[in-house]
């Protein structure tokens, strides 16, 4: 059995919470022999191929609707998780699963692979004011990733993150894929996922999907939007989070409410695909996201991101190649907008580009993963 563990799984609809979905996916396809662990979510309805195990959870405040597990004192969960023979277990976090994840494979002398997806010490800044106890909690993280067979990045310039940390360690890229790239968009194709949106088909349409956080520079983004009052623009936002309610207070005080649609949480892919379909830009300023996987998805469907230059994301983009790139300031990244606004061709050329470039489909992804999981085992078992 291989177990890959996750803090999230769906319906929680992240980066994260998708790869972890896919990997299982599409290695039990491969394998028929893999499970996911996670923590319960009060409306979660498993009907996957695989078995999924969660443990009980309640939630982070001031995060919705992510929840913080207790594996421990799960006696029937860990019941059930003690009769499984594990080959190698997968943590995508170092926190309850991971910790779990790293319990199981001492126990049962099997290789743990843990990915480092996420800049955890901006997360902790935000709800702890207290800098010696921030550095405790990512010392801990560092002691977490040093303990693993091993350690994996989702795209090069994440390394950076792990190392300000502290980590001194080798790490392995293995891309992220998507669930939406392989086919190349017609015209027509555009046209029809505008119509089931009701949107005009002359109409800009900009897009965001993500977590509604103020790290991912939202407040950064409305701003920039506010300042576009020449441009026939509508701009979706996508997602849900802590900060979802002030965003739309911020968008009407800017007097954007007319060209803001705040969409909520879409957890038909399919209605998604729609809308990244439909869009002419997908705008993501974030300075705190590692490799972003929304990014990827855009790219599969021929949608190009504006993104800050130097920043983490941007990493796998060439400018006016496979994407656009900024400078951080809000009226740089306002007038690169209006630019493209004015640049139909480059958009669609780019868009282009990025679908060949950027958009890699989970099942290749997975095959790759299955023969390095399978070289660990190897190993491990000589």
């Amino acid at each position: 059995m291989i177990g890959i563990f996750n803090d999230c799984y769906p319906p929680i609809m992240d980066g994260v919470s998708l790869t972890t979905q896919n990997y299982a996916y599409w290695l039990n396809k491969k394998t028929g022999n893999v499970c996911v662990v996670t923590p319960k979510f009060p409306t979660s309805d498993d009907h996957e191929e695989f078995p999924i195990y969660r443990y009980s959870s309640i939630p982070i405040p001031m995060r919705k609707p992510y929840r913080l597990g207790f594996p421990r004192i799960d006696w029937p969960f860990h019941e059930r998780i003690n009769k499984l023979s594990f080959e190698l277990v997968h943590a995508h976090c170092p926190f309850s699963s991971g910790t779990l994840a790293m319990k199981i494979a001492k126990q049962q002398h099997i290789p743990c692979v843990a990915t480092f997806h996420s800049k955890y010490r901006s997360d902790f800044e935000r709800a702890i004011p207290n800098k010696t106890i921030v550095d405790y909690l990512i010392r801990n993280i560092v002691k977490f990733y040093e303990q693993a067979d091993e350690v994996w990045i989702p795209q090069a310039a994440v390394e950076e993150t792990l190392r300000e940390y502290g980590y001194k360690g080798k790490v392995e890229v293995v891309d992220n894929g998507n669930d939406f790239s392989g086919a190349e968009l017609t015209p027509e194709q555009k046209n029809k996922a505008r119509r089931i949106l009701n949107i005009a088909s002359p109409e800009f349409v900009l897009l965001f999907v993500g977590q509604h956080i103020w790290e991912k520079n939202l407040e950064f983004l409305l701003r920039a939007l506010a300042l576009l009052t020449d441009i026939p623009f509508r701009m979706y936002f996508i997602g849900t989070g802590y900060a979802s309610e002030e965003m739309k207070q911020l968008a009407a005080t800017l007097g954007l409410k007319s060209k803001v649609t705040f969409v909520g949480t879409l957890t038909n892919r399919t209605r998604l695909k729609n809308y990244y379909t439909a869009a002419d830009l997908f705008l993501f300023p974030s300075l705190y996201d590692n490799a972003p996987l929304v990014v990827r998805e855009a790219a599969a469907l021929e949608t190009p991101s504006v993104l800050l230059r130097n920043s983490t994301s941007s990493e796998i983009i060439i400018e006016n190649k496979n994407g656009f790139l900024t400078d951080n300031s809000i009226q740089a990244y306002a007038g690169r907008i209006r630019e493209l606004y004015g640049a139909p061709q480059l958009i669609v050329r780019t868009g282009k580009q990025a679908s060949l470039t950027i958009a890699r489909s989970w099942k290749d992804v997975t095959d790759e993963v299955y023969d390095r999981y399978s070289n660990l085992i190897r190993r491990n078992n000589r």
